[in-house]
């Protein structure tokens, strides 16, 4: 009998688990099959579905063992990022439901309290675990509980400040809580730095010590058949005596306790260092190595290809579907490229995010003038400050979700001291399947409220280039936002041409209605158009470009000679690019009927782009609707789809 899982038979193991009780009865050997059964169902999966592979393979055996030892969801179990929490779903009542995950109505690719009671925070940005345990755990001495609080962060999320700041109040606060260092030396892209330098020094000269004096002493207690008991008591002398032999002791000094590192992949281990973990009073921090993509071959050569992945074929790891056509991300990167080669004064900088941003390209020709941060979206922009003011031309490529965490630098470091620093908003607008903690729609919001910062999106590949070049040749603050999928397939070999700051496009003409778009929406605004004009309707399409500041004589002009204005942005609602069209009006005075179209005041949930934009409003049918209201037009005429497709 199948049971819809990918092939695995009903009496495997994995089927058997309906919730983390089912775990106490399954013995060492049992837990490890389980954790290949796991494996398979995870590739094959996210082989149909894409998703987060290589660092859910990575966790299989300590999410099992942290499930085994502790009462979920009694005592709390926290996850950073969240990336990593698909086995921790398959063993919390969600495996019928697995095969659902980031699709449409499924399972979501990231905890959610709204999910599971196991789920006990919702996730999605890094560095967020050891904070919200803290929080937990004085929520529960507070009350009188007695819960264990644990928290699960990499060490690419360690390196945030966040994390730090949260270590240091834990220590100080000797709350109890234990955390959990899944160290696989990497995050999306390998970490860097002095604490990721730390790590490594402790993995090169504490691990291969320690598991060597610890098996040699097993072997001798085995043949003194004293067990398991004196095993114990050496792993406490281990505790005792790392103080000789690890350099610094930073998380000591942190007022935690350090137990490790040891094998993530060895159930037995991590049975008995959780075990004994439990026992301890105060903060504890567990340092457990494992390796992203463990188990599948493809995964293990290249975690950062499969950290995110679409589709694959899981016989070799190539991708489902090709794309003939590159990516935005791509485009900025080639541009990038050939405008350092022209100044020497251009460099770039990621936030633990150099694969996704393509900069990993830009490294290997400019390897002097690229440099990872880690993650610390806040640091990076204020470091980028501080490059523009030494006479630097500074990008900083973020994705538009996580450049929401620097906000304040944004601000006080660099407009208020108007820096030529130029901020590339990768994954911009509606990002699909990883759903809202990954959507990019507030940036038109929180940005043109920045005085003197301008914003820009391109309707194109070939427009981005030109922004790009725009932006490197203003003298002051600019942000650029663009998705991360492939564009309409615009030519962007030619050079770079610079844009008047602040001028749209006029692409159709007409005085029926006029159509403002910014960003990708203006190619679903063209199609709406197409279908207007079907209908006798003449639009007048505006590639607006530039959000701050806005084009207002063409906006004026469009008011006059069509009198109704329909704004199209892939951003929510709220302070984006048709509020501030609608204060430009009233401002100037300016008379005119408005229409916005938007993303709805409301976090929107995953799917395919194409399936969130039919439900928010912005496919160019609902466009194309929503012109038609506003000519009063809606009750008459039925559209039809539109032809041309995306």
């Amino acid at each position: 009998m199948k049971a819809g899982n990918g092939g695995q038979q009903k009496e495997s193991l994995l089927d058997s688990i309906e919730s983390p009780k089912d775990l106490e009865s399954l013995s060492s050997e049992e837990l490890k099959r389980l954790a290949k059964q796991i494996r398979t169902r995870l590739i094959t999966t996210v082989s149909e579905t894409g998703g987060h592979l290589a660092p859910n393979l990575g966790v299989v055996e300590l999410t099992i063992a942290l499930h085994k030892v502790f009462d979920t969801p009694e005592d709390k179990l926290i996850w950073d990022v969240g990336h990593q929490c698909y086995t921790h779903k398959l063993l919390t009542g969600r495996r019928e439901q697995f095969d659902t995950i980031r699709q449409q109505g499924g399972l979501s690719g990231f905890p959610r309290r709204c999910e599971s009671e196991y789920d006990v925070f919702g996730v999605g940005h890094g560095s967020t675990s050891l904070s919200a345990a803290l929080g937990f755990a004085t929520a529960r001495d507070l009350r009188g509980g007695d819960e264990k609080i644990i928290a699960v962060i990499g060490d690419g999320a360690l390196t945030g400040g966040l994390a730090l700041e949260a270590l240091n109040q834990a220590g100080n606060q000797d709350v109890g809580m234990m955390v959990v260092l899944n160290d696989n030396e990497m995050s999306i892209s390998r970490n860097v730095g002095a604490l990721s330098s730390y790590l490594s020094k402790m993995r090169m000269t504490l691990q291969p010590r320690m598991h060597k004096a610890r098996a040699d002493v097993a072997r001798v207690l085995e043949r003194w058949r004293v067990g398991d008991t004196m095993l114990m008591a050496m792993d406490r002398l281990r505790d005792s005596v790392k103080h000789l032999v690890v350099p610094g002791m930073l998380f000591e000094e942190f007022g935690f306790t350090y137990l490790g590192p040891i094998d993530g992949h060895n159930i037995d281990q991590l049975l008995a260092i959780f075990s004994h973990a439990k026992r301890l009073n105060g903060p504890i921090l567990v340092h457990v190595l494992t390796k992203k993509g463990k188990g599948y071959k493809p995964a293990e050569a290249d975690p950062a290809r499969f950290h995110g992945t679409n589709a694959f074929v899981m016989k070799n790891g190539e991708p489902a579907t090709a794309n003939d056509k590159p990516s935005y991300s791509q485009v900025f990167v080639d541009t990038l490229a050939e405008l350092a080669g022209k100044d020497e004064r251009i460099c770039a900088i990621s936030a633990a995010m150099l694969v996704g941003t393509k900069l990993a390209e830009f490294r290997e020709r400019f390897p002097d003038r690229c440099f990872d941060v880690g993650m610390a979206e806040g640091h990076a922009v204020t470091y980028a400050a501080g490059l523009a003011a030494a006479g630097l031309r500074p990008m900083v490529a973020i994705y538009s979700t996580f450049l929401q965490r620097s906000y304040d630098q944004i601000i006080h470091d660099v407009a208020l001291q108007k820096l030529p620093v130029v901020f590339c908003l990768d994954r911009a607008g509606l990002v699909g399947d990883d759903g809202p903690t990954h959507h990019g729609v507030f940036d038109l919001s929180y940005l043109r409220t920045v005085p003197g910062l301008v914003v820009m999106a391109p309707k194109d590949e070939k427009e981005l280039k030109d922004m790009l070049a725009t932006a490197l040749a203003h003298d002051g603050p600019s942000a650029i936002r663009y998705p991360s999928d492939a564009g309409c397939g615009a030519d962007y070999s030619g050079e770079a041409e610079l844009i008047s700051i602040g001028t749209a496009e006029v692409l159709t003409e007409g005085d029926d209605v006029a159509i403002f778009a910014i960003g990708r929406m203006v190619n679903n605004a063209r199609q709406a158009v197409e279908l207007l004009a079907a209908e006798g309707i003449k639009a007048r399409l505006i590639n607006a470009r530039f959000v701050q500041p806005l084009d207002e004589e063409c906006l004026r002009r469009a008011a006059s000679e069509c009198g109704k204005i329909l704004t199209v942005e892939e951003n929510v609602l709220s302070g984006g690019f048709g509020s501030a069209v609608g204060e430009a009006l009233a401002t100037n005075g300016i008379v005119a009927s408005l229409g916005c179209v938007a993303i709805p005041d409301r976090f929107v949930e995953h799917g395919s782009v194409e399936q969130l934009w039919e439900m928010t409003g912005l496919a160019p049918q609902a466009i194309a609707g929503a012109a038609l209201r506003l000519v009063g037009l809606e009750q008459t005429i039925s559209l039809v789809p539109s032809s041309a497709g995306r």
